[in-house]
């Protein structure tokens, strides 16, 4: 698949949920709490002033409020259009929404054996990476040329990055897990996109 745009991810700046030390992952309750955090604010508003990658033109943010808060900043910023799109909202983690982050390492135990493993009810990466990829080719359909920036969640964006990278989804904790206000480039190999 040769790309019509350029793509960046935008992880949230640090929210209330990682604050709190919770796993927020039901839209119902990310959509409408546990927005940025005061020192989120701080860290996205430092990558805006230190942009390191093309301006965007346009932004599509997950629904969940921590990524529409920093999504609007971007949008501010840049004078662009944002929108939402639930492709982009975070990883399902079933039983162990509302628990401690600490449980995290327990699903990505899991995720190194199978892309299709649903323990304790979590989202698996096969689909997190088919709802990620089908909105990148919707994208692709509607814009050419252009800058788009995604802004969405740790989990969905390594899922995101490590498919377009044609890797194992197995293997998406290998790569440089983002931090919270990092913003990457997606990239696709000249190889995966011939294979495409």
């Amino acid at each position: 698949m040769t790309l019509n745009n350029r793509y960046l991810v935008l992880r949230h700046g640090h929210s209330l949920a990682n604050q709190a030390h919770l796993i927020i992952s039901d839209p119902r309750r990310g959509s409408q709490d546990y927005g940025l955090s005061a020192a989120g604010r701080d860290q996205v508003a430092s990558t805006l002033d230190h942009w390191p990658l093309a301006l965007p033109d346009r932004i599509v943010c997950s629904p969940f409020l921590r990524t529409r808060e920093t999504a609007a900043l971007a949008a501010a910023r840049f004078l662009v259009p944002m929108s939402e799109d639930a492709a982009l909202r975070e990883r399902f983690f079933g039983e162990l929404d509302g628990g401690p982050d600490l449980r995290y390492p327990d699903v990505w135990q899991q995720d190194a054996l199978s892309p299709d493993h649903h323990y304790a009810g979590v989202e698996s990466l096969a689909q997190v990476a088919e709802r990620g990829w089908r909105l990148i080719e919707r994208l692709e359909q509607a814009h050419r040329g252009q800058t788009l920036l995604l802004v969405s969640h740790g989990d969905t964006l390594q899922i995101l990055l490590t498919r377009a990278l044609g890797l194992p989804l197995t293997r998406h904790r290998e790569l440089k897990p983002l931090a919270t206000a990092e913003v990457r480039e997606l990239l696709v190999p000249a190889r995966a996109r011939q294979a495409g």
